[in-house]
């Protein structure tokens, strides 16, 4: 079949580079694409706001399936508009995606059907957080309300940092949203949590711990994540049935309440305390970098698990999984999350593609006359994977360090936790 995924990052290379192995696909289409995917899918460069022009193509090409990658065009509703015109899409609708979309939506969820999560207060103004911080104490988490790519969130110390980080949202950093809730710290171990989901049911789709500082030990700026490692250590199966019990099936009941229709992939965002789950947030589509770690161990057929999904048939499909571990470390532009130079050339990248079990993911790149350029703030994804997670992650320090990329930084500490012992 003729199949077309959306965006250009990292998540959707290592989608269509998962995609390309199913015997089910024949012609595979990346909208817009980067210069990682144009080596497996054709890229067509269409702007993701452009609906109806993405419809044109698709209908040009018989593409017989359609897969929304980012969260942007979900919350845009892009699927909605597909799907009225008949086409073949995976992804959750408009108002499915408003789990991601809308932090206050959630929080809302959460205190109807008593899902454990932080405790917060919703500002519209500086004289709302004045009136409001009194029920917190520090440190006190400032989240953007909307979409922010992971960097619309800041753990503020005191209430000088708490103000300037307000300032930040208020001032329309964050794609333009003017309000920002307040919400209570809860010192844990975050852990990201995936299902594949349809109209009746859903189905485990591997777990990861991510890494969105800036800086090593956690420190610096939220970013959309330096790296992420698979499966996470901190899941078992009492973790997992709390995780089921308290929060997925409650908020799945949710929406079939408000006759919303969930199918798609569902990033359950958790902290961790005492082996108690609590909500921290939701994504409507696969994690970036998780995507990228998850996808390497998945034995199944993509293709036909996501078929099954569309038709309402999950309960048909077994999803295997290797037994193995999976690490990426993103490269990214120096400078990122703040401001960085694009279109700077990233030499040696063909003496790293053939290193045995390395993996690499494009995420802001670019392929123009024969040579790679950043185009993004994280620009590839050194992805491997073993049965060891040091050996892992010193395998892809070295082939860091073979590209040895003057204009980028990475994280050399991307799975701290599991080694701090």
């Amino acid at each position: 079949m003729n199949i077309a995924v959306i965006g250009s990052g990292g998540r959707e290379h290592a989608l269509c580079w998962k995609i390309a192995q199913s015997p089910l696909t024949k012609k595979l289409y990346s909208i817009p694409g980067n210069g990682g995917t144009k080596e497996i899918a054709e890229n067509i460069d269409i702007d993701l706001n452009n609906f109806q022009k993405i419809y044109t193509f698709i209908k040009q090409k018989s593409v017989n399936l359609v897969i929304v990658g980012p969260e942007e065009p979900l919350v845009n509703g892009l699927v909605d508009f597909l799907i009225k015109k008949k086409v073949n899409v995976f992804g959750p609708n408009k108002k499915a995606a408003q789990l991601e979309g809308s932090k206050i939506f959630v929080k809302n969820l959460c205190k109807l059907k008593k899902i454990p999560t932080a405790n917060l207060k919703v500002c519209y103004s500086l004289k709302d957080i004045k009136k409001n911080i009194k029920f917190f104490s520090f440190p006190v988490v400032v989240k953007a309300d909307g979409l922010a790519s992971g960097k619309g969130v800041f753990i503020c110390k005191n209430y000088k940092i708490l103000i300037s980080s307000a300032k930040k949202i208020f001032n329309g950093e964050f794609k333009g949203t003017k309000k920002l809730v307040l919400e209570e710290f809860i010192n844990g171990e975050e852990l990201s949590y995936f299902l594949i989901v349809d109209k009746y049911s859903f189905k485990f789709f591997g777990s990861a711990q991510d890494h969105k500082r800036a800086g090593e030990k956690e420190t610096g700026p939220n970013t959309g994540g330096m790296g992420a490692y698979s499966p996470s250590l901190l899941l078992n199966k009492s973790l997992e049935k709390k995780i089921i019990t308290k929060i997925v099936t409650p908020t799945l009941k949710y929406l079939k309440e408000k006759k919303i229709i969930y199918r798609g992939f569902l990033y359950v965002g958790l902290m961790i305390k005492n082996n108690n789950p609590y909500l921290i947030e939701y994504n409507v589509r696969m994690g970036d970098p998780e995507c990228q770690v998850i996808l390497p161990l998945l034995k199944s057929d993509l293709v036909k698990t996501i078929q099954c999904a569309i038709k309402n048939q999950l309960f048909k499909t077994k999803i295997v999984w290797k037994k193995k571990k999976s690490m990426t470390i993103v490269l990214c532009s120096k400078g990122y999350p703040g401001k960085f130079k694009k279109g700077i050339e990233i030499q040696s990248l063909e003496k790293i593609k053939n290193i045995n079990s390395t993996l690499i993911f494009h995420s802001g790149t670019k392929f123009n006359h024969g040579s790679y350029y950043n185009n993004g703030g994280r620009v590839l994804n050194i992805a491997s994977i073993g049965s060891n997670f040091l050996k892992i992650r010193n395998k892809i320090i070295d082939t860091l360090k073979i590209l040895n990329w003057k204009n980028g930084f990475y994280r050399k500490d991307i799975g701290w936790r599991i080694f701090k012992n």
